[in-house]
């Protein structure tokens, strides 16, 4: 009766995480030796290295993005894949980019590829923003940190892709001038941007 108790919890669990760690049993003192049992029976499927979810779960729209939410809730999403969750590039970044803190270690995921940068202060902390993808909570740098972000590391994703999420981003009105004037002090690139906010009408 226990046991059935036991798979009936991790079973509503699973319901509503989408996705299961083995610290989510920890946390309602279930051994996570369950899960293998759960997965050998065909209750559960294993879709990630210390990642479940239920078979008929439906496929996330953003499973990849989810994957990583779950099993590394301390990263934001930066940079290229930042840009494509705010519609700012039409490129599907052949990695995951997250922001961790500095002397963070890359995490180990199997899929999907991380490309991991590390942040100081107030430079991760600020312009963090949770919009939710099926249940799972993103964490991800607003449009004007990204865009600061863009023009800080412009020799890993190249300049070109910088200016072009600037230029957008203020056609598009998702952002302001004054909110990326905030975060390129921030990020320390103030004196990059400005050149290119000012032909753009938008100099401080």
């Amino acid at each position: 009766m226990q046991i059935d108790t036991q798979t009936q919890r991790v079973m509503n669990l699973a319901r509503q995480k989408v996705m299961l760690r083995p610290s989510h049993l920890q946390e309602i003192g279930i051994a996570r030796v369950v899960l293998a049992r759960l997965t050998a029976a065909g209750q559960l499927e294993k879709v990630g290295r210390g990642l479940y979810r239920l078979p008929d779960a439906p496929v996330l729209e953003q499973e990849s993005l989810a994957t990583i939410a779950v099993k590394v809730p301390q990263a934001v999403f930066c940079l290229l894949t930042a840009l494509q969750i705010h519609e700012l590039t039409t490129e599907l970044p052949r990695q995951v980019w997250i922001a961790m803190p500095q002397g963070s270690h890359t995490p180990k995921i199997d899929y999907p590829p991380v490309k991991m940068v590390q942040f100081t202060g107030e430079a991760f902390s600020q312009g963090v923003e949770v919009i939710q993808a099926d249940r799972v909570a993103l964490r991800v740098y607003g449009v004007a940190k990204t865009v600061a972000d863009c023009f800080k590391h412009r020799n890993k994703i190249g300049l070109n892709v910088a200016i072009e999420a600037l230029r957008d981003a203020l056609a598009q009105k998702k952002t302001t001038a004054n909110d990326l004037w905030r975060f390129a002090k921030i990020c320390r690139v103030a004196n990059v941007m400005r050149p290119y906010l000012e032909t753009l009408g938008q100099g401080s």
